[in-house]
C-alpha cells in the first residue's frame, strides 16, 4: 500500500504525503525523488532512523515522526533547514545533539511529548524562530537558562516532568501567552515570572508551591490552574515580636539609598563610577507598607487576594496567596494593612 501511494506521490508530484501507521521499519528511498514535498507524515509507525537522502527534500516544512522508534535526534535534521514543524512525540529518545539543532533555526514549532529526555542543551536557544515548545511527560529535572533567550515563544508545555525550580531569566520570555507546568515538583515561582505581561494561561497545579511572586496581581491573566499545591492559609496566630539587628550592608544600603533620592546629592554622583554596587543597590525592594528601600528580604509576609474580585481570572480558588515584602517589624506592626507573617511549619 504504502509502494502504491509512493508511485502516486512521484508521478503526481505532491506536495503532501500521508504514511501513518504503514507499520514502516524505514523511510522508502523513493521520498528523495518528492523535490516538491511541503508535509512528510510519518507518525506510527516503527522507524528508528532517517536516511541522509532525506537532506535533499529543501521544500519540507512540516515533519511527523510521532510514535516511532527514534532514540536520537536524528542528525540529518543539521541539513533540513527549511523544517518549520517537528513533531517527534511518543519515542525514546533521552538526549539532545547541540550539532543537530544549528540547522532548525527556522522551526515555529516543536513537539518533544512522552520522551526520555533528562535534560535540554544549551544549544536549545539557536531555535530562535521557535514560537511552540512542548517536552510533557519526561523527566527533566531543570531547563537551561538559555531557553529564556527564546523571545518568540507564545506557548511552553513542561508538564509532568521533575522540574524544581524556573530560571529566573523566565522574564526575557516576553511574548509568552501561555505556560503549562502542571504535575512537576516546583516549590517556588520566581518573581521574574511577573513580567510576563502577555501572560494569559499559567497552569502550575500538582506542584510543592506555598505562596506567589509578589506581584501576581500585575499579570493579566485569564485562566490560573494551582489545585493540588500546599498553598499556605489564613490561620491567626500570636507572633513573638523580634528586634531587628541590620547587618552593615544592609545598614549602609539603605542609607545609599535615601541619598540618591536627592539629585544634587554627591554620593549620587560617586555612585555612577561603581557599576558593581549599581547591580548590588538594582536587586532591592520596596517596603509595601513605608514604601522605602531595603536590599535584603528583611521580613517576608503573605497577602491573600481575592480572585475573583481583584484578578477576574478562572480559578478554583476564592484566595490566593502573594507574597509581600517589609523593611522591619516596626512596619509589620502598623495598623491598617492586611499583611500576613508566614509562619514556618
Amino acid at each position: 500500500m504504502s509502494n502504491k501511494l509512493l508511485m502516486r506521490a512521484i508521478q503526481g508530484n505532491a506536495k503532501i504525503l500521508n504514511l501513518n501507521g504503514k507499520k514502516l521499519k524505514e523511510v522508502p528511498n523513493a521520498v528523495e525523488r518528492l523535490s516538491a514535498l511541503v508535509s512528510l507524515q510519518l507518525k506510527n509507525n516503527i522507524i528508528s532512523k532517517l536516511p541522509n537522502e532525506m537532506a535533499t527534500l529543501r521544500n519540507l516544512t512540516e515533519l511527523n515522526l510521532g510514535n516511532n522508534m527514534f532514540e536520537d535526534f536524528p542528525e540529518v535534521f543539521v541539513h533540513m533547514t527549511s523544517l518549520r514543524i517537528l513533531h517527534l512525540f511518543g519515542n525514546k529518545i533521552e538526549r539532545i545533539s547541540p550539532a543537530v539543532l544549528g540547522g532548525l533555526e527556522n522551526l515555529t514549532l516543536l513537539n518533544l511529548n512522552n520522551n526520555q529526555l533528562t535534560s535540554l542543551p544549551q544549544e536549545i536557544s539557536r531555535l530562535k524562530n521557535l514560537a511552540h515548545l512542548s517536552v510533557n511527560n519526561n523527566y527533566l529535572e531543570s531547563v537551561p537558562d538559555e531557553i529564556c533567550l527564546l523571545t518568540r515563544l507564545t506557548e511552553l508545555h513542561m508538564t509532568n516532568n521533575q522540574l524544581t525550580v524556573l530560571p529566573r531569566s523566565i522574564g526575557l520570555l516576553t511574548n509568552l501567552r501561555k505556560l503549562y507546568l502542571s504535575r512537576n515538583q516546583i516549590y517556588e515561582l520566581p518573581e521574574e515570572l511577573c513580567k510576563l505581561r502577555h501572560l494569559t494561561i499559567l497552569d502550575v497545579a500538582g506542584n510543592k508551591i506555598r505562596i506567589f511572586p509578589s506581584d501576581t496581581d500585575e499579570l493579566y491573566l485569564h485562566e490560573l490552574y494551582s489545585e493540588d499545591n500546599p498553598l499556605l492559609q489564613k490561620h491567626l496566630i500570636m507572633a513573638v515580636e523580634e528586634e531587628e539587628v541590620l547587618p552593615l550592608l544592609e545598614i549602609t544600603a539603605r542609607f545609599i539609598s535615601k541619598e540618591l533620592k536627592n539629585r544634587w546629592s554627591s554620593l549620587r554622583m560617586a555612585i555612577m563610577q561603581h557599576p558593581e554596587a549599581r547591580k548590588l543597590l538594582a536587586q532591592g525592594k520596596k517596603c509595601a507598607v513605608c514604601s522605602e528601600y531595603f536590599l535584603n528580604t528583611w521580613l517576608e509576609c503573605v497577602k491573600f487576594i481575592n480572585v475573583k474580585k481583584e484578578l477576574k481570572i478562572t480559578c478554583q480558588l476564592k484566595f490566593l496567596p502573594v507574597k509581600v515584602f517589609l523593611c522591619s517589624y516596626k512596619c509589620f506592626n502598623q495598623s491598617g494593612h492586611e499583611y500576613y507573617g508566614v509562619a514556618v511549619p
